[in-house]
């Protein structure tokens, strides 16, 4: 029997549940993201794909390691079977991996991660099967009105009924993931090196130990979770930095390794236990791999620029999609050797590279182990412990951290008042805003949110994240305590923007 339908549109959706796009995926609220929404959003995406073109019969779905996952993920299967097609459950595995599963198999996926915001939070990233859906994807994914069948959902949102069963696990994603860097790497090559593996409540977390022992190097776990700890690689939480400091001391390690809960974006400390910014790790990384063109956000460090070691420095706004369009169209154009990375030390490739007859395949979104890999190899091959890879850039140092609690639509007051597009009265309120305290400024970068480059070379970046109402700061200066002491007045400063208590 056939039950009637109704429709809903997907932007009327976003505004009554909040859960909206940010830059990678749809992330809102565990409470907003009920199983309705979550199947709304699947459905809209897999017509959006059928209306580009797009045709296929399966669908691959994974999920991260927070506890409510497990629900979305099950709202995403019945979402799949709904719309006529089979749903290929490839378990807890890292979003990259998934990713690769969708490219090998020609089929787009599903991943249901929030990636490092607190498990208060969750998300949904889709992939086509060439890749991360585009931002012209999101707006057609916003414009999708989609059917779903009376009674399908409770009052509440709940799925009615037992719903659709989540297929076995195939396990031949995992193993295409670990094959892929097993086949590129040497064997061996990590021979000698003792790894500290921060396992917390990484998705990865087992994978990374098993890929560093294949390759040669001790694994030793530390600090696994079975609760979620939301790790930021772009800012490290303080108990983060003491940790890696006190297990690089007390187990005598030649690195420290992680990834956030997604298992995009990498987390890497050297001997002493300091961690590596991860746009400093993205350099290395595409140093490593020969890399002639690097597309990076505007966040990033500019040693990339300073180093002098890539034929071409691409600069975007922030988000992978912005990242992959900027690569794709230099592969258009007929560069070769192209890598991306962000700022959070997440890479990506758009060309493929090649060493010593292995081959390693595009994979253009977020990647973790890559880089992982990538400088423990290169701290063997020439013989010099992490730290002094990050020593032989130039010195360039970049301090970020976020006000948590802030509305995004305060941010966006906020940096629009010193962007009215007149240059002298804007450079004015800047040094204002500024209280002075960085100089002069020379220039402002509006790419994504508000970038100053101040006459002294130093730079203060503001921006809403796309992902939580927080509003991001990262300086960067010629030492490492400046860029701190930079960060620190300019939080203080940022502090004050919000409004009185009751007002």
């Amino acid at each position: 029997m056939n039950h009637p339908a109704r429709a809903v549109s997907i932007a009327h959706l976003m505004e009554q549940s909040g859960v909206g796009f940010g830059t990678s995926g749809a992330r809102g609220l565990v409470s907003a993201m009920t199983d309705e929404v979550c199947y709304l959003y699947t459905r809209a995406f897999l017509q959006q794909l059928g209306g580009s073109g797009g045709a296929m019969d399966r669908v691959a779905v994974a999920g991260d390691l927070r506890p409510s996952t497990g629900r979305i993920m099950a709202a995403v299967v019945q979402a799949i079977r709904d719309a006529g097609m089979s749903p290929v459950h490839c378990g807890r595995i890292p979003s990259p991996a998934l990713a690769w599963y969708g490219l090998r198999q020609g089929v787009p996926s599903v991943m249901v991660t929030g990636s490092h915001i607190p498990d208060d939070r969750n998300g949904i990233k889709f992939n086509r099967a060439d890749g991360e859906i585009s931002k012209a994807d999101e707006q057609g994914i916003r414009g999708q009105r989609v059917e779903v069948p009376e009674g399908r959902f409770d009052p509440a949102g709940a799925l009615t009924g037992a719903p659709a069963a989540i297929p076995p696990v195939e396990e031949g994603a995992r193993r295409a993931y670990v094959g892929r860097y097993l086949g590129f790497f040497p064997p061996g090559c990590l021979e000698g090196l003792r790894v500290g593996v921060y396992e917390h409540s990484s998705v990865g977390r087992d994978l990374l130990g098993e890929v560093l022992a294949a390759l040669g190097a001790e694994a030793v776990p530390l600090g696994r979770s079975e609760t979620f700890v939301p790790v930021d690689t772009e800012a490290v939480r303080a108990e983060d930095v003491e940790l890696a400091l006190r297990w690089a001391r007390e187990a005598r390690l030649d690195a420290i390794v992680s990834t956030d809960g997604d298992a995009d974006r990498p987390l890497l400390a050297d001997e002493r236990g300091h961690w590596l910014r991860g746009d400093v790790a993205g350099v290395l990384c595409a140093e490593y791999l020969g890399a002639r063109v690097v597309v990076t956000p505007v966040s990033s460090n500019t040693v990339a620029e300073r180093c002098g070691r890539f034929r071409r420095v691409l600069r975007t706004r922030i988000g992978s999609p912005y990242v992959v369009e900027a690569m794709l169209r230099a592969v258009d154009e007929g560069e070769d050797r192209v890598v991306g990375y962000e700022a959070n030390g997440g890479f990506l490739t758009a060309s493929p590279f090649e060493a010593d007859g292995r081959r390693l395949e595009p994979l253009p979104t977020r990647d973790a182990l890559v880089v992982v890999l990538a400088l423990l190899h290169s701290s063997r091959l020439r013989a010099v412990p992490v730290s002094a890879l990050a020593d032989s850039l130039p010195p360039r140092f970049t301090a970020s951290d976020r006000l948590k609690d802030f509305p995004t639509e305060l941010s966006r007051q906020r940096l629009g008042a010193l962007q009215t597009g007149n240059t002298a009265r804007d450079h004015a309120a800047i040094e204002r805003a500024f209280r002075g305290l960085f100089g002069p400024v020379a220039a402002v970068d509006a790419t994504d949110g508000l970038r100053v480059n101040f006459a002294s070379g130093e730079v203060a970046h503001l921006r809403p994240s796309g992902n939580a109402p927080e509003l991001r700061c990262y300086n960067e200066a010629d030492s490492e305590e400046r860029a701190r002491e930079m960060n620190r007045a300019c939080l203080e400063i940022l502090e004050g923007w919000r409004p009185p208590a009751g007002g």
